[in-house]
């Protein structure tokens, strides 16, 4: 069943669980996703990020998305993740996603604001979800203009009281993309945040953060975990793994049943880890 990101983060909350939040790049992987989270009767959101609107159309995506979320037997959400350009988030919402994330992160705080008051204007009229950030989560590749700075708390709560975005993301020591090393969550500033802020807060990076780090923040306010580089990891190595066991193996949908099980796997793992 399709929904929107506020219907899976208030029940989040009161339970002390978070929903995975997997970035996807085609039908096979939002799949095994899917798959994963019927088998665990678990709520889950399909996010598509930047990279990927670059490759297809938003009204594309929608159209592979869409009919997969419909028809699942668990509350699953279709997440833009983050987008610099208001237009391209408002066109989103009107597309169909049912939660979008506007990353003015990299703007002044005013600016910051400014941009989510306006897509939360267009979006609350269609019963769509906003996700914003404060602070800024770097990236370890692909994105060296992102600075690294922790979520200031007043800021937070500026941009809480005068945009009222359903939830917001913070950095507190979570870096995007690592791949194979773990980072220190800033616990101290977490718990502070935590503490002044009465809405679900997101963590981008889950790759690189450490299970047992994990497990505390979703215990706690952390209702959504950003999650992408392991499932591609996951992807491309089973990928690898069956065309290496088999050199004449040509056929997209033999490989793909090779590898959507492996995908699944991999999300399940982690929908048990956020507590589901």
């Amino acid at each position: 069943m399709l929904v929107n990101l506020s219907d899976l983060m208030q029940p989040a909350m009161k339970h002390g669980y978070a929903v995975p939040c997997f970035n996807v790049f085609g039908y096979e992987d939002a799949l095994a996703v899917v798959t994963a989270a019927e088998a665990r009767n678990a709520s889950v959101i399909l996010a598509v990020n930047l990279d990927m609107t670059m490759f297809m159309p938003l009204d594309h995506i929608i159209g592979m998305l869409k009919p997969l979320a419909l028809s699942a037997k668990v509350p699953v959400c279709l997440h833009l993740d983050h987008n610099y350009d208001i237009p391209t988030v408002l066109r989103a919402i009107d597309a169909g996603f049912t939660s979008v994330m506007y990353d003015g992160s990299q703007l002044p705080i005013e600016q910051n604001i400014a941009g989510v008051r306006q897509v939360v204007a267009h979006a609350k009229n269609v019963g769509v979800s906003v996700e914003a950030e404060v602070g800024s989560v770097p990236y370890a590749s692909g994105r060296d203009h992102i600075k690294s700075e922790l979520t200031d708390i007043n800021e937070a709560m500026m941009m809480l009281q005068q945009a009222k975005p359903d939830v917001l993301a913070v950095s507190v020591g979570n870096v995007h993309r690592l791949e194979n090393t773990f980072v220190d969550i800033d616990f101290i500033r977490f718990e502070e945040l935590q503490a002044a802020l009465d809405v679900p807060l997101v963590i981008h990076g889950t790759s690189g953060v450490k299970t047992h780090d994990i497990q505390k923040l979703a215990k706690g306010n952390v209702c959504k975990f950003n999650i992408g580089t392991c499932l591609r990891q996951r992807f491309g190595n089973s990928l690898r793994h069956t065309l290496a066991t088999d050199p004449n193996l040509f056929d997209r949908l033999t490989i793909m049943k090779n590898i959507i099980p492996e995908v699944s796997q991999e999300a399940d793992n982690m929908i048990d880890l956020l507590g589901q």
